[in-house]
């Protein structure tokens, strides 16, 4: 069952009824509302957003709509007991076009492929070229004359270059690239990559490849204008043969689609020239050696246009409207539920007595359309409306009911939820006091100040519908605008004041860092505790001395010392790679780090002092023992002796015979298909045996960007690991070579992963990472803040998920594939050891010079309190500085730019001091801690709410 996750990402929603001014503060995919502080409006009515905007609506509806919604008036406030509007998201497959031409440029001399698309998005062609005389199917990057304007290079061996309407009037997105016949150019491979939703688009499962000579093998990859390479090869017969030959003449030439007699005589002519070519084409192939020189000149390119369809999964916003009301008539509760989703759509629905939202079926009357299911819930098909495009129902509710319950189904796979929980309507103490239904007496004093935030919420409401109504006014100022959204945060700030100062606290007295205690929080694999920081005890190299997990176990007391809750240890599998991340036998635990009765030593001293211990597991792919009738290794040994069908479809180099990837492919090792049952069920018994036998805590994800992350959600929930953390790497979004600062496309597909999980598992904040690489090379600190004034990487949209680092053993140690900024690296654990997310610190930083600052700051952040869920205030993003005040006990700048925290009611005091030493001038990290609070605002060592 395909769960479509309830967003507020919607581009100007159609209402039903105008609510009394809701604020929908719900963020997509995220559990932290606090990156959207600024609420832009929009009107209108939207059935596809191609690229939703990522931001907060208020919502409004005119004056036309707050008449009736079915038997309903709800034009008096008296007669309804409560009313709103939930925002969903659902997915629709959106059919373009996909075209591939090559002919001659504009001087005849040189040729040109382009490559378009008809359909809206941020395409990115990924492609590269294969040289003369190379074997296999990897890439070559093309000479540098050959790539267009804003071509990034992807490593070593393929390039990325944007598709562009060349106009405005433009359908299609296009690029070109120009190219020289006469070289040593013997293809150019490629795919298509949507920048926006991540996902790639091959041809057959494969590369798209064209050829430009005349002798290329056809791998069934093969586009454009097939010359002699085995187009008409195999056991076929003539007339197939000629058959073959005018189809292929439709396409290329474009000849009449009802040839003449003339027409046929003449192609079978030049069959027979074409099986003579054919011929003497196998008999050239014989000769073992042959000039590059020989090929160029024998080289006969021939122009095509070729289209293929190509779809695109978008997201559609639609509304569900809920109102409650009382029947005078005779007491009943009347719930009314309105959708503008189309088609079909049933309600899943109960109702419940208490706070504990158990379904029950209540007593009939039923709407029409209404059908029991399992005796557990009810179904109901809602009813188009008399206007426009709508469909409801009324559901009659006895009066001692607590709450409706219900999801809505769209077809079998389909159903929409509200932040992955059933929607929850109440229906009772809508309009009541407050303490009444469940709650405990409370004091006089806690009444007042009850009474005095709902006064606050209420003008938050009033200052949000001055502000939509104000929207419609062309004359409206922005400056008006500002000043009233700054008024509402004013106001919420306060209100959580008041919340907060409601909480039983300590005095605030002098106490060290080991005697403080923190509350009873709640562990989610998702988060551990919230107050996690991780520990990477490995390198690229850590393999070679053969007792590494030995060598670590002499350093587990110096690490957890250091202030380390949870340590991240290599693959511990055997594998074809002596790193481990090509692993084979998955129970077979003697690797190159050591024996498995090392490992379990090494865990359970690590353990002794306090530490949780993440297994390194591989799931994406695994490396074959035997090959198949074909020669292919894709045939497994061990205790998980699976045959191909673990292998998935689409996967050229191994051919197997499972469903196609739900994700990317990795071409080094059969990919493994997640979608068998036998395979997920032999997965989660080697994670729940891992966690047993050798008495692992919890998980690092590898290259989770291969399978759905639905499927993780599934192995955490058999395992039940205290933290896990994935690998989604990504490529960020680049213009002409030089980093945007928009980068929400790429922290959205982290986040979506995320959201895939359901939560269940975090990811390490690869945004960040590159954000701060550019700010801190090229003294760009402005690039800290996003465009609402919060961090700009997954840390900044759901912190509690994001795992934040600098380095690892991929882009740091020998391998250094995106080393971060040398001499920079203290300015970058400032940040992240101050922000919120789960920090990690590379093992050879640990251990390298850098190891006293970094123990300095991880001591700010223990005596702080800084969690997963901190409250980060920007007060300076600019050229040469950054400055942020964490949870208001921590002020940190980086830079070599001037800043000062405001004085005002707090004292400041020093905590860590450093510098760039290439800047060598005014220190470039200062870390400040309120010592002493003048005004009491958060007095209690650790804050914050853990879920």
């Amino acid at each position: 069952m395909a769960a479509v996750t309830i967003d507020s990402l919607l581009q100007n929603p159609t209402l039903l009824f105008r609510p009394k001014a809701k604020v929908l503060l719900k963020p997509p995919r995220s559990l932290d509302c606090s990156r959207n502080r600024k609420l832009p409006l929009s009107r209108g009515s939207c059935l596809c957003s191609f690229n939703p905007r990522r931001t907060i609506h208020v919502v409004r509806a005119s004056s036309s709509e707050t008449a009736l919604i079915g038997n309903f008036d709800i034009s008096s406030s008296d007669d309804i007991l409560y009313k709103d509007i939930f925002p969903v998201k659902r997915i629709e497959k959106v059919e373009g076009k996909f075209f591939i031409r090559l002919d001659r440029s504009k001087d005849q001399h040189d040729w040109q492929l382009t490559v378009g698309c008809s359909l809206p998005g941020k395409w990115i062609l990924h492609w590269g070229v294969s040289y003369l005389g190379d074997s296999g199917s990897e890439w070559d990057q093309p000479p540098k004359g050959m790539r267009p304007p804003g071509s990034i290079p992807i490593k070593d061996y393929a390039i990325e270059t944007p598709l562009k309407k060349l106009s405005e009037g433009d359908i299609f997105h296009e690029v070109k690239i120009d190219f020289n016949p006469i070289s040593e150019i013997a293809a150019i491979h490629f795919v298509l990559k949507d920048e926006e939703t991540g996902a790639w688009y091959q041809h057959r499962g494969m590369d798209f490849k064209v050829p430009l000579v005349d002798y290329l093998e056809d791998d069934g990859n093969i586009v454009g204008a097939k010359r002699g390479f085995g187009v008409w090869s195999g056991a076929v017969t003539g007339q197939y043969r000629i058959m073959s030959q005018v189809a292929y003449f439709q396409v290329i030439y474009r000849i009449p689609s009802e040839p003449t007699l003339g027409d046929v005589g003449a192609l079978q002519q030049f069959s027979n020239v074409l099986l003579k070519s054919e011929a003497s084409h196998a008999d050239s192939q014989n000769n073992s050696i042959e000039s590059k020189d020989s090929k160029n000149k024998n080289r006969c390119l021939e122009g095509f246009y070729e289209e293929q369809s190509i779809v695109k999964e978008v997201s559609v916003g639609n509304l569900v409207s809920v109102a409650v009301r009382k029947s005078p008539e005779t007491g009943k509760v009347i719930v009314c539920l309105e959708t503008d989703i189309p088609g079909d759509v049933v309600v899943h629905w109960g109702v419940c007595r208490d706070d504990a939202k158990i379904w029950e079926i209540p007593a009939a009357p039923y709407p029409p359309e209404t059908t029991v299911f399992k005796n557990k819930a009810l179904r109901t098909l809602l009813q188009p409306k008399a206007t426009g495009n709508r469909s409801g129902a009324l559901f009659t509710l006895d009066e001692e009911h607590f709450g409706f319950l219900f999801v809505l189904k769209l077809d079998d796979n389909t159903w929409l939820k509200f932040k992955e929980d059933d929607f929850y309507v109440p229906l009772l103490g809508t309009s009541s006091v407050p303490g009444q239904y469940g709650q405990s007496d409370s004091t006089s004093e806690e009444i007042s100040s009850k009474s005095y935030t709902d006064g606050i919420i209420n003008e938050i409401r009033n200052l949000v519908s001055g502000l939509s109504s104000e929207k419609t006014q062309k004359t409206k100022k922005k400056e008006v605008q500002e000043s009233i959204l700054q008024e509402i945060e004013q106001l919420a700030a306060e209100a959580y004041s008041i919340f907060r100062s409601s909480i039983t606290t300590v005095p605030e007295e002098v106490v060290s860092e080991t005697e403080t205690t923190k509350p009873a929080v709640k562990i989610s694999s998702g988060t551990g505790t919230g107050f996690e920081i991780l520990c990477q005890g490995f390198n690229w190299e850590s393999h070679k001395s053969r007792r590494w997990y030995m060598e670590l176990k002499e350093k587990a007391s110096e690490i957890s010392s250091l202030g380390f809750t949870v340590i991240w240890l290599p693959p511990p599998t055997e594998s074809v790679s002596p790193e481990g991340y090509m692993p084979k036998d998955l129970y077979n635990l003697n690797s190159r780090y050591g024996t498995i009765d090392e490992l379990k030593e090494l865990v359970k001293s690590l353990h002794e002092v306090g530490m949780k211990v993440l297994g390194d597991v591989v799931l994406n792919h695994r490396c074959a023992h035997f090959k198949n009738q074909n020669g292919v290794w894709n045939i497994f040994g061990g205790r998980l002796n699976w045959d191909d069908r673990a292998v998935v479809a689409d996967d050229p180099h191994f051919q197997g015979r499972g469903n196609k990837s739900s994700g990317d492919n990795f071409h080094a090792a059969p990919n493994i298909d997640h979608s068998q049952e036998f395979v997920r069920k032999d997965l989660k018994e080697w994670l729940g045996w891992l966690r047993e036998e050798i008495g692992y805590d919890g998980w690092r994800l590898d290259f989770v960007r291969g399978f759905w992350g639905g499927y993780v959600k599934d192995y955490l929930e058999a395992s039940g690991p205290y933290f896990a953390v994935g690998e989604y790497w990504d490529s960020l979004s680049y213009t002409y070579g030089e980093m945007d600062h928009n980068q929400d496309s790429h922290r959205q597909r982290i986040v979506d992963w995320i959201n895939a999980t359901n939560g269940t598992a975090g990811a390490f904040d690869v945004t960040t990472k590159g954000i701060l690489h550019s700010a801190l090379e090229r003294c760009e600190y402005w690039r800290l803040s996003d465009q609402k004034g919060k961090p700009p990487g997954v840390v900044g949209w759901w912190p509690s998920r994001a795992v934040t680092f600098i380095e690892n053993h991929d882009t740091g140690s020998t391998q250094g594939h995106w080393r971060f900024p040398g001499g920079k690296e203290m300015q970058g654990y400032a940040y992240i050891l101050t922000h919120p997310g789960t920090p990690a610190v590379f093992y050879d930083h640990i251990f390298s010079h850098h190891r006293s600052e970094i123990a300095s700051l991880i001591s700010v952040r223990n005596r702080n309190g800084i969690h997963c869920r901190s409250l980060v205030k920007i007060v300076k993003a600019e050229r040469d500085v950054y400055a942020a005040i964490i949870d208001e006990k921590v002020a940190m700048k980086i830079g070599p730019g001037y800043y000062e925290p405001p004085s005002g009611s707090q004292i400041w005091s020093l905590a860590l001091e450093g510098r760039d030493y290439k800047e060598g001038c005014r220190p470039s990290l200062i870390i400040l801690f309120a010592s002493a609070i003048v005004v009491p605002f958060f007095t209690q060592k650790y804050i914050g709410v853990i879920d």
